[in-house]
């Protein structure tokens, strides 16, 4: 039996909706507005959340990203809202699947069972590794010799990105157009100095280098200590 999580303000559609996922064999709860919803997708940790995306406190793709800052649980947007954009703007803010109102309860129960499914399917790892250094994009932590680093936004995007890349010297201006989306020909003082910051947070400096090697006149390269 999987536990539902439905976020709707309306609550003729809260009580249909719940009753008829009942018989269909799942347990569900149910929150009338964006905020109480949120804390309840916290506080029960559900399997996966129904959303309406229009609620009466917050628009539900508002309230979507806010629970992908703390939860990766699916979630399925079911909504008056027909235009395309608005579907690709919910799905761009982490929903795992959208459906249109009017929908029947077995579309609503197959679209969830298919969520579901892909949910339970074993995730690939997404860390990279190299020495001591661990970087993984999907929960955006690094690791050296298993201690934490407290990396920046953007220091975090350059080390992933030489990374990926372990053993490559990559030039600055890649580095300022792949991580900074700067056009060709930006200030190279801005990798440097993020460059300066990530060797601190090493444990090295440009003289003993670790990880980070500067290649003069070419770029940068990231590889484990010898």
């Amino acid at each position: 039996m999987a536990h539902l999580l439905l976020i709707e303000d309306d609550a003729t559609i809260r009580a249909s909706l719940i009753r008829a996922l009942g018989e269909r064999g799942h347990a569900t709860s149910s929150a009338p507005t964006a905020m109480a919803g949120l804390r309840a997708a916290v506080d029960e940790r559900p399997d996966l959340v129904v959303l309406d995306l229009g609620l009466p406190d917050l628009d539900g793709r508002d309230m979507l990203r806010m629970l992908r800052a703390v939860s990766d649980v699916p979630v399925i947007v079911a909504t008056a809202r027909d235009e395309e954009p608005e579907m690709v703007g919910a799905l761009d803010a982490g929903a795992d699947d959208y459906v249109v109102k009017p929908y029947s309860a077995d579309q609503l129960d197959a679209r969830i069972r298919a969520v579901l499914r892909r949910a339970g399917e074993p995730k690939p790892d997404t860390a990279v590794t190299v020495g001591g250094l661990r970087i993984d994009l999907r929960t955006r932590e690094a690791t050296l010799d298993g201690a934490p680093l407290e990396l920046a936004p953007k220091e975090f995007d350059l080390l992933h990105y030489l990374a990926v890349r372990a053993g490559e010297v990559v030039a600055k201006r890649e580095l300022l157009t792949e991580v900074w989306r700067l056009p060709y020909g930006g200030a190279d003082k801005t990798v440097d100095v993020h460059i300066s910051w990530l060797r601190r947070k090493l444990g090295e400096t440009a003289q003993e280098p670790r990880y980070l090697h500067t290649v003069r006149g070419v770029g940068v390269k990231l590889a484990a200590p010898e």
